[in-house]
Protein backbone atom coordinates (compact mmCIF):
# COMPACT_ATOMS: atom_id res chain seq x y z
CA UNK A 1 0.00 0.00 0.00
CA UNK A 2 1.33 3.43 -1.02
CA UNK A 3 1.58 6.09 1.64
CA UNK A 4 -0.25 9.42 0.93
CA UNK A 5 3.01 11.40 0.75
CA UNK A 6 4.37 8.98 -1.84
CA UNK A 7 1.23 9.41 -3.98
CA UNK A 8 1.60 13.19 -3.90
CA UNK A 9 5.30 12.88 -4.72
CA UNK A 10 4.47 10.60 -7.68
CA UNK A 11 1.91 13.10 -9.01
CA UNK A 12 4.42 15.93 -8.75
CA UNK A 13 7.07 13.91 -10.62
CA UNK A 14 4.55 12.98 -13.37
CA UNK A 15 3.44 16.61 -13.74
CA UNK A 16 7.05 17.80 -13.91
CA UNK A 17 7.90 15.21 -16.59
CA UNK A 18 4.89 16.26 -18.66
CA UNK A 19 5.84 19.92 -18.42
CA UNK A 20 9.51 19.26 -19.26
CA UNK A 21 8.65 17.03 -22.22
CA UNK A 22 6.72 19.84 -23.97
CA UNK A 23 8.61 22.05 -26.44
CA UNK A 24 9.81 25.35 -25.01
CA UNK A 25 7.18 28.07 -25.09
CA UNK A 26 7.71 30.61 -27.79
CA UNK A 27 8.05 34.26 -26.89
CA UNK A 28 6.70 35.21 -30.32
CA UNK A 29 3.47 34.92 -32.28
CA UNK A 30 2.57 31.73 -34.21
CA UNK A 31 4.12 33.25 -37.37
CA UNK A 32 7.48 32.64 -35.69
CA UNK A 33 6.98 28.88 -35.41
CA UNK A 34 9.71 27.93 -37.88
CA UNK A 35 12.41 25.31 -37.33
CA UNK A 36 15.46 27.61 -37.60
CA UNK A 37 14.01 30.82 -36.16
CA UNK A 38 15.06 31.94 -32.66
CA UNK A 39 12.17 31.46 -30.27
CA UNK A 40 13.41 33.46 -27.30
CA UNK A 41 15.52 36.18 -28.93
CA UNK A 42 13.83 38.72 -31.18
CA UNK A 43 13.95 38.42 -34.94
CA UNK A 44 11.85 40.41 -37.42
CA UNK A 45 8.93 38.61 -39.02
CA UNK A 46 10.54 38.91 -42.45
CA UNK A 47 13.46 40.50 -44.33
CA UNK A 48 17.11 41.20 -43.57
CA UNK A 49 18.31 42.35 -40.14
CA UNK A 50 21.61 43.08 -38.45
CA UNK A 51 22.95 45.17 -35.56
CA UNK A 52 20.76 46.08 -32.60
CA UNK A 53 20.56 49.84 -31.98
CA UNK A 54 19.22 51.99 -29.18
CA UNK A 55 18.13 49.51 -26.53
CA UNK A 56 16.16 51.53 -23.97
CA UNK A 57 13.39 51.16 -21.39
CA UNK A 58 10.78 53.93 -21.53
CA UNK A 59 7.30 54.20 -20.05
CA UNK A 60 6.82 50.50 -19.36
CA UNK A 61 8.31 49.18 -22.60
CA UNK A 62 11.66 47.85 -23.68
CA UNK A 63 12.51 49.29 -27.10
CA UNK A 64 14.74 47.43 -29.53
CA UNK A 65 15.84 49.23 -32.68
CA UNK A 66 17.78 47.25 -35.28
CA UNK A 67 19.36 47.52 -38.72
CA UNK A 68 16.70 46.45 -41.18
CA UNK A 69 15.98 46.21 -44.89
CA UNK A 70 12.18 46.54 -45.08
CA UNK A 71 12.19 45.53 -48.77
CA UNK A 72 14.04 42.22 -48.91
CA UNK A 73 16.27 39.52 -47.55
CA UNK A 74 19.61 41.08 -48.54
CA UNK A 75 21.66 44.00 -47.28
CA UNK A 76 20.41 47.35 -48.62
CA UNK A 77 17.85 50.11 -47.98
CA UNK A 78 19.22 50.36 -44.43
CA UNK A 79 16.58 51.63 -42.03
CA UNK A 80 15.85 51.21 -38.34
CA UNK A 81 13.37 48.49 -37.48
CA UNK A 82 11.59 48.71 -34.13
CA UNK A 83 10.12 46.23 -31.66
CA UNK A 84 8.77 46.62 -28.11
CA UNK A 85 8.33 44.24 -25.20
CA UNK A 86 7.06 44.45 -21.65
CA UNK A 87 9.08 41.43 -20.48
CA UNK A 88 12.01 40.96 -22.94
CA UNK A 89 10.48 37.65 -24.06
CA UNK A 90 7.31 38.56 -25.95
CA UNK A 91 8.06 41.09 -28.70
CA UNK A 92 5.77 43.15 -30.91
CA UNK A 93 7.32 44.40 -34.14
CA UNK A 94 6.28 47.95 -35.00
CA UNK A 95 6.54 49.80 -38.33
CA UNK A 96 9.98 51.03 -39.41
CA UNK A 97 11.14 53.72 -36.99
CA UNK A 98 13.65 55.67 -39.09
CA UNK A 99 13.44 54.73 -42.77
CA UNK A 100 15.93 55.23 -45.55
CA UNK A 101 15.27 58.63 -47.12
CA UNK A 102 16.27 59.25 -50.72
CA UNK A 103 19.97 58.41 -51.02
CA UNK A 104 20.45 58.44 -47.23
CA UNK A 105 20.57 55.06 -45.54
CA UNK A 106 20.25 54.89 -41.76
CA UNK A 107 23.16 52.99 -40.22
CA UNK A 108 23.93 52.05 -36.63
CA UNK A 109 23.46 54.38 -33.67
CA UNK A 110 21.87 54.56 -30.25
CA UNK A 111 18.89 56.00 -28.39
CA UNK A 112 18.63 57.80 -25.06
CA UNK A 113 15.68 58.82 -22.92
CA UNK A 114 15.88 62.60 -22.59
CA UNK A 115 14.12 63.05 -19.23
CA UNK A 116 15.25 66.66 -18.75
CA UNK A 117 14.55 67.92 -22.29
CA UNK A 118 18.24 68.74 -22.66
CA UNK A 119 17.84 68.29 -26.43
CA UNK A 120 15.02 70.83 -26.64
CA UNK A 121 12.96 68.32 -28.66
CA UNK A 122 10.67 67.07 -25.88
CA UNK A 123 8.89 70.19 -24.68
CA UNK A 124 8.69 71.64 -21.17
CA UNK A 125 8.31 69.04 -18.44
CA UNK A 126 8.22 66.13 -20.90
CA UNK A 127 10.56 63.25 -21.62
CA UNK A 128 11.15 61.85 -25.09
CA UNK A 129 13.39 59.48 -27.02
CA UNK A 130 16.34 60.86 -28.97
CA UNK A 131 18.24 58.79 -31.54
CA UNK A 132 21.79 59.47 -32.70
CA UNK A 133 22.55 57.58 -35.91
CA UNK A 134 24.92 57.45 -38.85
CA UNK A 135 23.54 58.61 -42.19
CA UNK A 136 25.31 57.02 -45.15
CA UNK A 137 25.19 58.75 -48.54
CA UNK A 138 26.92 57.74 -51.76
CA UNK A 139 28.38 61.02 -52.93
CA UNK A 140 30.48 61.46 -56.11
CA UNK A 141 33.92 60.05 -55.47
CA UNK A 142 33.28 58.31 -52.14
CA UNK A 143 30.62 57.53 -49.55
CA UNK A 144 29.92 60.13 -46.89
CA UNK A 145 28.95 59.20 -43.34
CA UNK A 146 27.62 61.82 -40.91
CA UNK A 147 26.07 61.79 -37.45
CA UNK A 148 22.41 62.75 -37.24
CA UNK A 149 19.56 63.12 -34.75
CA UNK A 150 15.92 62.07 -34.73
CA UNK A 151 13.40 62.24 -31.92
CA UNK A 152 10.08 60.73 -30.91
CA UNK A 153 7.37 62.40 -28.84
CA UNK A 154 5.01 59.39 -28.87
CA UNK A 155 6.89 56.54 -27.18
CA UNK A 156 8.90 55.69 -30.28
CA UNK A 157 5.94 55.16 -32.60
CA UNK A 158 6.91 57.97 -34.98
CA UNK A 159 10.23 59.75 -35.49
CA UNK A 160 11.17 63.19 -36.74
CA UNK A 161 14.58 63.87 -38.23
CA UNK A 162 16.26 66.97 -36.81
CA UNK A 163 15.90 69.78 -39.36
CA UNK A 164 19.57 70.82 -39.04
CA UNK A 165 21.10 67.36 -39.66
CA UNK A 166 23.88 66.43 -39.88
CA UNK A 167 25.03 67.45 -36.41
CA UNK A 168 28.55 66.18 -37.04
CA UNK A 169 30.22 65.97 -40.45
CA UNK A 170 33.93 65.21 -40.71
CA UNK A 171 33.67 64.60 -44.49
CA UNK A 172 34.70 60.96 -44.07
CA UNK A 173 33.50 57.81 -45.75
CA UNK A 174 34.01 55.62 -42.68
CA UNK A 175 32.70 57.53 -39.66
CA UNK A 176 29.90 55.63 -38.02
CA UNK A 177 28.26 53.90 -35.07
CA UNK A 178 27.73 56.69 -32.51
CA UNK A 179 27.12 55.37 -29.04
CA UNK A 180 25.60 57.73 -26.51
CA UNK A 181 24.33 57.20 -23.00
CA UNK A 182 22.68 59.31 -20.38
CA UNK A 183 24.69 60.37 -17.36
CA UNK A 184 22.54 62.23 -14.84
CA UNK A 185 25.52 63.48 -12.84
CA UNK A 186 26.28 67.19 -13.22
CA UNK A 187 29.32 67.92 -15.35
CA UNK A 188 31.74 70.78 -14.84
CA UNK A 189 33.45 71.20 -18.20
CA UNK A 190 35.84 73.81 -16.78
CA UNK A 191 37.89 71.51 -14.56
CA UNK A 192 39.61 68.17 -14.76
CA UNK A 193 38.97 65.65 -11.98
CA UNK A 194 41.48 65.98 -9.14
CA UNK A 195 44.61 63.87 -9.40
CA UNK A 196 44.28 61.05 -6.88
CA UNK A 197 47.78 59.54 -7.20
Amino acid sequence: MMMPNTKIYGLIVCAALLILSRPAASGQTPDYNQPYRPQVHFSPLRHWTNDPNGLVYFRGEYHLFFQYNPFGGEWGHMSWGHAVSSDLLHWHQLPVAIPEKGEEMVFTGSVVVDRENSSGFCGPGRACLVAVYTANRNTPGHPLQTQNLAYSLDNGRTWTRYKDNPVLNLHLGDFRDPSVSWNGAPVDHGRFPPNRT
